[in-house]
């Protein structure tokens, strides 16, 4: 996924209202333009009393050691020392079996990932499957309550591969978020949007601004460093977004390997080896007083490998 510049730059500095319909501008300030959107926190500053990543979890599909059961694997995450695990949802895990195994091992359920998002876009021309990722949205926002969990990380569109246009899909995303929010606040879960390779929301400054645009403490963002070592630095990211960062999701990138080997090769590389410089990243998440919660993202395994893997994390974690 490459950055188209030349729309980034179009955006910023216009009026909101000149780039989405009317019915879902109305509800924000009309002299505000994308830059000063930028400028104002979604969230008040907060002091950061310890290391940014300060807690570590990882997702539920990367526990792949055979034949456990629900609480059994999350008694191994907790004696491999993850202080969480991330689940999807909507999902066929029972809640009792969940829950239980939450409250035997003290293993958190921080957050949960929408599990719909990329077969049913949220900015898809056809209403029906719009309409399924809101629906899928709504058991997920249920579900995160009921798991004790306060995120449901979000696509918030896909135009790569589509034949959605960049603005379209603007307009529908903030649209769509428009009809989630309700259960946002019925649930007191945010909504935590993902940067990903989708050719949609592509530099941090229009991240940020779009989470201005949703105009709701319920909405922020979930932030990859990985996924934009492709094209920028994740520094820039987090200096823009700011306030609004509600979680971290951790991988690695190598850009000798993409350069070589072709985009999607560049995630081939262990936590630590690629090129995202840590000890930065952990200067600038200090700087906006994030101090939270970071799930690995990365291919899992056995015990072993999930072991490697919390290794790996705190180091990058104490850099």
């Amino acid at each position: 996924m490459l950055p188209n510049d030349s729309e980034n730059k179009a955006l910023i500095g216009r009026n909101i209202t000149d780039i989405v319909p009317s019915n879902v501008a109305a509800s924000l300030s009309k002299d505000r333009s994308m830059t000063d959107l930028v400028s104002s926190p979604a969230v008040p500053a907060a002091a950061c009393p310890t290391r940014p990543l300060a807690k570590i979890s990882l997702k539920w599909t990367m526990i792949e050691e055979d034949g456990l059961s629900i609480l059994e694997k999350f008694q191994l995450l907790r004696d491999l020392g993850f202080d969480g695990v991330e689940l999807d949802a909507p999902n066929d895990l029972p809640l009792d079996e969940v829950l239980n195994a939450r409250d035997k091992t003290g293993l958190a359920i921080p957050g949960v990932v929408n599990s719909m998002h990329w077969k049913t876009p949220l900015t898809d021309a056809d209403p029906a499957t719009r309409q399924a990722c809101v629906d899928s949205m709504i058991t997920a926002l249920r579900d995160a309550k009921a798991y004790g969990a306060d995120t449901v990380l979000l696509v918030p569109g896909v135009v790569r591969g589509s034949n959605t246009s960049y603005k379209t899909a603007y307009a529908r995303s903030l649209e769509e978020i428009a009809r989630i929010l309700p259960y946002a606040e019925e649930t007191g879960v945010s909504i935590a949007l993902e940067n990903v390779w989708n050719d949609f929301l592509l530099s941090p400054l229009e991240a940020a601004a779009f989470v201005d645009a949703c105009n709701h403490p319920k909405v922020g963002w979930y932030f990859d460093v990985g996924n934009v070592l492709r094209y920028g630095r994740p520094t820039d990211w987090i200096e823009a977004l700011g306030k609004r960062i509600l979680k971290i999701d951790i991988k690695e990138f190598s850009l000798e390997k993409m350069n070589a080997q072709g985009p999607w090769k560049g995630f081939d590389v262990e936590i630590g080896d690629g090129d995202c410089d840590w000890p930065a990243v952990n200067r600038a998440l200090s700087e906006i007083g994030y101090s939270g919660w970071a799930s690995a993202e990365v291919p899992g395994g056995d015990r072993k490998r999930l072991a490697a893997i919390k290794e790996r994390v705190d180091r990058i974690a104490a850099a």
